[in-house]
């Protein structure tokens, strides 16, 4: 499973760019704890050193549900600016999002149609007359490039491959850098209530209701058995 997230910290001020820097860590110690593989696809910097306006990644890995449960939606900071000192504004949101409908390309030598035809230009009869330039195809998606730049066709072969290992990527990132356009939304909506996690302090100590009541069955667990052994 594969999914492209985005965290950004919206149209919000110097603080909030702040606050995604700091959570994109925070965010991906999680994502390793899940055992998680993942990729930073593209990353806006800030207006100031440490600050990201915003960042795509694309998580690899079996329970990526799950895990962004917990995550989608907005977050919240709460604390004082360190930019400004006597700023009166003590909550600052940012965005965690899904991009959805995208699918990395995923560049296979198997995929490449290759054809041999005579190089063009001068360079002499031994040009003219051997089949050394190489034309590859990327089946998928129909990018192709040329190569005769040596009078090796082995070489030439594989320079075409390198050539179309970036013409591909280059295409999904131009892919990519459309659908961040067309979600540009997601810098506009970024809720300011119902946060799905909210973090205090400088050093972003986690408040987060625990639901799980985990640690009131293991107090009632031990609370038992001391009654028990009590008893007996």
């Amino acid at each position: 499973m594969e999914k492209l997230i985005q965290i950004t910290s919206g149209r919000g001020p110097l603080e909030c760019q702040w606050v995604t820097a700091k959570i994109l860590k925070i965010f991906l110690e999680e994502v390793k704890d899940y055992k998680i593989d993942y990729e930073i696809i593209h990353r806006e910097n800030g207006d100031e050193n440490l600050t990201l306006k915003s960042v795509t990644i694309l998580l690899k890995g079996k329970d990526i549900s799950g895990f962004l449960k917990g995550w989608l939606g907005s977050i919240c900071w709460t604390g004082k600016s360190t930019f400004r000192k006597l700023h009166k504004r003590s909550n600052w949101f940012i965005g965690v999002f899904e991009l959805e409908g995208l699918e990395k390309i995923n560049f296979n030598e198997k995929d490449i149609q290759f054809q041999t035809t005579r190089s063009q230009g001068s360079g002499g009869q031994n040009v003219n007359k051997v089949n050394t330039a190489v034309r590859a195809v990327h089946t998928p998606t129909g990018e192709s490039v040329f190569a005769q730049d040596s009078r090796s066709q082995l070489e030439n072969k594989k320079l075409a491959v390198t050539r179309l290992k970036q013409k591909v990527a280059g295409l999904y990132i131009r892919q990519l850098e459309k659908r961040m356009q067309d979600t540009w939304n997601n810098h506009l909506i970024v809720q300011r209530g119902n946060p799905v996690r909210t973090f205090t302090g400088t050093d972003f100590k986690k408040n987060r209701e625990d639901k799980s009541f985990k640690k009131q069955r293991n107090a009632l667990k031990k609370e038992l058995k001391n009654y028990n052994n009590d008893l007996n």
